[in-house]
């Protein structure tokens, strides 16, 4: 029996500062009708299905092959549309999100029964965010109903910041891409559970636990924990993840001639090695480029918004190993740590 042929995957452009309306539509009767659209958010492309519809977020897992552990966050317009999802409401949250949302804000509560097992991984609690990119928030309020999206790319890769990251990806296991342009933050929502108390820290992103907690108060951030299994409490927690196909390790500066001679004295001569480094490029116009060295931005957000980026091309150069410079260790680079560590996991 032949395999099933895979989908013509369409790419519609949608201005982000003027969605088109019958775009737009055609995007929300497909999530209507069950079906998967990958739409840009500010943080990364995700991947959104009707969150109410068992089977609709079944076709998530099959197009990533996403692990049935994984919980998916859900993505909504506002509080009100939040509120039948969750079975207990505290009242920081009104705070919390009075501040940040629209925004890089995910919120774990414990779930209401409108919820399928699916989206939560079988799990007791469900992850909720509302979205500020304009293409995100016009689909939201045309489809009428709580999305849920995880990344747009097939599991434990690189999050997808452009519609030709998720093309190169997910084409011809979706139906639909709209396309609004690089995602500006670069990497996902800052996810702080509401379930327990104090609030818990899951995963570290653009909004910092230093700002949470000038509205919260008190918060623990999660240990590192190994996948065993079981229902994992967010997106994100796996150790593998955000991974490109090269190798990735983390060295100190100064270390990248020495690492980059020992990897290819290890194994084979036609080994690529690349170089992710933060800081401005040369200025000198007599100095060679080297396609394989990036250079990203020296704060913390610049450097977000383009790492997801650079690993995508240097995949696409065919690099066989990344080494990327250790960032500053402080809290303002918590949430880079986190990818990098992840994306260097064996």
């Amino acid at each position: 029996m032949s395999s099933p042929s895979p989908l013509k995957t369409e790419v519609a452009i949608a201005d982000i500062h003027h969605p088109d309306p019958a775009v737009i539509g055609r995007a929300a009767d497909l999530l209507r009708a069950g079906d998967l659209v990958a739409f840009p958010t500010e943080t990364v492309y995700g991947l959104g299905a009707n969150s109410l519809d068992a089977g609709a977020v079944s076709r998530i897992f099959a197009a990533k092959g996403r692990p049935a552990n994984n919980p998916i966050i859900v993505h909504v317009a506002d509080a009100d549309a939040a509120r039948p999802l969750v079975s207990e409401w505290p009242d920081i949250a009104d705070r919390l999100i009075e501040r940040y949302w629209p925004g890089p804000l995910t919120l774990v509560f414990k779930k209401s029964a409108l919820v399928p097992d699916l989206v939560t991984a079988g799990g007791a609690t469900v992850a909720i965010r509302c979205p500020a990119h304009p293409v995100a928030r016009a689909l939201l309020l045309a489809a009428r109903l709580p999305i849920a999206a995880p990344s747009a790319n097939r599991s434990t890769g690189v999050s997808p910041t452009t519609a030709a990251h998720v093309q190169a990806s997910l084409g011809g296991r979706i139906p639909l891409i709209l396309d609004g342009g690089p995602c500006d933050r670069g990497i996902e929502s800052t996810v702080l559970s509401l379930a327990v108390a104090p609030p818990l820290l899951l995963r570290p992103g653009p909004i910092s636990a230093r700002d949470l907690e000038a509205i919260a108060g008190p918060i623990l951030i999660a240990a590192h924990a190994d996948d065993t299994g079981a229902a994992l409490p967010s997106p994100g927690r796996m150790p593998r993840h955000y991974a490109p196909h090269a190798a990735v390790e983390i060295v100190h500066a100064g270390d990248f001639d020495t690492r980059s001679a020992a990897i290819r004295a290890d194994g084979d001569e036609s080994n690529r090695v690349a170089h992710i480094v933060i800081g401005a490029s040369p200025t000198s116009q007599t100095a060679p480029v080297d396609p394989l060295t990036i250079h990203l931005p020296a704060d913390a957000l610049g450097y977000a918004a383009g790492l997801y980026a650079a690993m995508h091309r240097l995949d696409d150069l065919g690099a066989t190993h990344i080494l990327i410079d250790a960032p500053p260790d402080n809290e303002e680079w918590l949430a880079i740590h986190d990818r990098l560590r992840r994306a260097a996991h064996a």
